[in-house]
């Protein structure tokens, strides 16, 4: 089929060309292989999308690309790692018992006897050797396992305490909240009694000062012999 030349990119074909190319750098795969399939979608050539992509579309995705090298690079360390073959490793009735019981007191100080006896160490070692294993990374295997164990168990009474301490703190929280509503709503009471109050008093200031203006205007005087003024009662 002819490709046809098509000046116009949309944002779609854009986010098509970088969800692609991103694609194939993870896959370990490279960019020339994304602008072929990228050209297939859109009838394009796969200059063009190469173009379009070093051109105006890379700058946008600096930090993706930068994301899809280092997964490119951990599914590599991943694939080699799943292609090493380690032997079995082979173990005495001591430590076979040990790794059924690892609190096993009896079962660990053979495991320390065999770990100290040189004589027996290097019997176990040219064996081991034979079988592609070393006893003593065995033994240091079992003694990392037992520490693990104990860490993991004072991790997890940690863990509770932690739990615990929260629970508390969020019961004094939920307190702290009804206390702080109850005081809300006896402020709000207070200052509706207040503004009442404040209401009476000055319907009260209002009636003493009407009572003086009437009492003042109703009042009669008259002049006594030293010229003094002296009020008439009604």
């Amino acid at each position: 089929m002819t490709k046809v030349r098509q000046d116009a990119w949309s944002h779609e074909d854009d986010l098509l060309l970088a969800e692609t190319v991103l694609r194939h750098i993870r896959e370990g795969s490279t960019q020339l292989d994304a602008f072929e399939e990228v050209g297939d979608r859109l009838n394009r050539t796969g200059a063009a999308c190469g173009f379009r992509w070093n051109a105006i579309v890379r700058k946008k995705y600096e930090q993706a690309i930068e994301i899809a090298k280092k997964q490119r690079k951990q599914k590599k360390r991943a694939e080699q790692r799943s292609k090493i073959v380690r032997p079995a490793p082979v173990f005495s009735a001591a430590e076979s018992a040990y790794l059924a019981n690892p609190s096993d007191t009896d079962t660990n100080n053979e495991i320390e006897a065999v770990g100290t006896d040189p004589d027996i160490t290097a019997a176990s070692d040219r064996q081991a050797e034979k079988e592609g294993i070393n006893l003593s990374d065995v033994i240091a295997f079992l003694k990392t396992l037992q520490r693990g164990k104990a860490t993991t168990g004072r991790l997890e009474q940690e863990n509770s305490h932690l739990k615990l301490e929260n629970d508390k703190l969020l019961q004094k929280v939920s307190e702290l909240e009804k206390e702080i509503g109850g005081l809300q709503n006896r402020q709000q009471t207070v200052e509706d009694d207040y503004q009442a109050l404040i209401g009476i008093m000055d319907r009260a200031r209002r009636m003493v000062a009407f009572q003086d203006q009437e009492s003042v205007q109703g009042a009669t005087f008259k002049m006594d012999q030293n010229g003094n003024l002296e009020k008439i009662a009604k």
